[in-house]
Parts: C-alpha cells; structure tokens; sequence
C-alpha cells in the first residue's frame, strides 16, 4: 500500500520532470535550424536527464516509492513527464516564430 506522502512526492517528481521537459522541448524547438534536430534531440536527451534524475532522486536520495517494477518506474517518471512536456510546448504554447521579441535596448 502506498502511503500519502509516497504519492505526493511522486506526483511532485512527475511535475518537475514535467516542467524540465516542456522547457527543454522549447529550447530545442528555439536553438535548432530544422524539425528533425529538435525532435531527435527531443527524444534522447530529455529521456537521458529525466532518467539521471530518477536514479538520483530514488536511488542516492532515496526519495519516492516502490512501483513494483522498472517499466513502471520507466512510464511514469520518465515516459509520462516527456509526452505531457512535449504536449504542453506543442499545443499550449505559440510557435517560436509567432512570439514577438521587444526591440534590445540601445546601450550607450
């Protein structure tokens, strides 16, 4: 049985992999020249930190809970996190050529 704060601290691991994932998605949409940069990016860098961060977090720290078993642990804190990131940056926010930059500001 899981306890209520086992959940809240997963629920709390899957939002800041979450957050990490939706920025990081934005950052390769932004920097990169082509769409198969960002996505090919996309795909193994993020999962490779949210990974780093689950071996962290559960293992040195010890924070979070017994899922049973790695695919678990996989589609939840990895998996999850990484479509909800690249949902929220797609369909949420605008594209990175429709968002008007301010003018730099003339340094003197």
């Amino acid at each position: 049985m899981v306890s209520a704060v086992s959940a809240v601290v997963l629920l709390v691991m899957i939002g800041v992999h979450t957050l990490f994932a939706a920025v990081a998605t934005r950052f390769f949409r932004i920097r990169l020249e082509t769409q198969w940069g960002a996505a090919i990016y996309t795909l193994v860098l993020i999962p490779l930190v949210l990974l780093a961060s689950t071996l962290v977090w559960s293992g040195a720290l010890g924070i979070g809970t017994d899922l049973g078993s790695r695919e678990m642990v996989v589609m939840l804190v990895i998996a999850l996190p990484l479509a909800l990131g690249y949902t929220i940056d797609v369909f949420w926010m605008p594209h990175p050529d429709e968002v008007e930059l301010p003018e730099p500001a003339d340094d003197r």
